[in-house]
């Protein structure tokens, strides 16, 4: 199976290097010196890793034969691809791959039909399950245990707990001000008019 496991970035400096967004959880497997990506569009691969760094918090990659800054900007916007045996699992048994996530059915603890999930975004913060809703339209959910409780591979689904206004418009709103303004009467007037 083929998993995307980053996108190339930047060109970063003259000799070759490119910034990656990382879209791995295992990027010191996938995106080691000595690998070999397929790539997407499929003319700029394959690529083999040659050298990896982390400069100010970002991965920088350069690849075999990539020695200049011109052939590293041609890279740009190309996504890298790592064969990966679909039955593999992370050894964290709290960890997934996102091959393993895909269409899981979302429902709620008790049981109500959220959607499907049809992609993972991976941001710097957290990771969000992008769920198709049965009407068509999309909510996002973040992955964090305190929101998704449950995932059952064997049952294909994800059990979610959200916050009330996460998945619909039914937010509950209290302030102290609404409180007061509920117990004032408008017809009460205290204020005197002056002189």
């Amino acid at each position: 199976m083929q998993l995307v496991v980053a996108r190339v970035g930047r060109a970063h400096g003259i000799k070759g290097e490119v910034t990656v967004e990382v879209r791995t959880d295992e990027p010191e497997l996938r995106l080691a010196p000595g690998a070999v990506l397929a790539t997407d569009p499929a003319s700029a691969g394959p690529l083999t890793i040659e050298t990896g760094r982390v400069h100010s918090g970002r991965l920088l990659l350069r690849f075999a034969g990539v020695r200049d800054r011109n052939g590293a900007e041609a890279l740009r916007n190309t996504l890298l691809i790592a064969d990966v045996d679909p039955d593999e699992a992370p050894e964290d048994p709290d960890e997934y791959y996102d091959h393993q996530l895909m269409d899981l059915d979302v429902v709620l603890t008790d049981g109500t039909e959220v959607g499907r999930l049809t992609e993972i975004s991976h941001l710097p913060s957290q990771d969000l399950f992008v769920v198709e809703r049965p009407d068509g339209t999309e909510v996002l959910i973040p992955f964090v245990e305190e929101i998704v409780v449950e995932i059952d591979l064997e049952k294909q689904r994800a059990v979610i707990d959200p916050p009330p206004g996460l998945i619909d418009d039914r937010a509950e709103i209290a302030s102290a001000r609404d409180a007061d303004t509920d117990s004032s009467d408008p017809s009460d007037s205290s204020g005197e008019a002056g002189a």
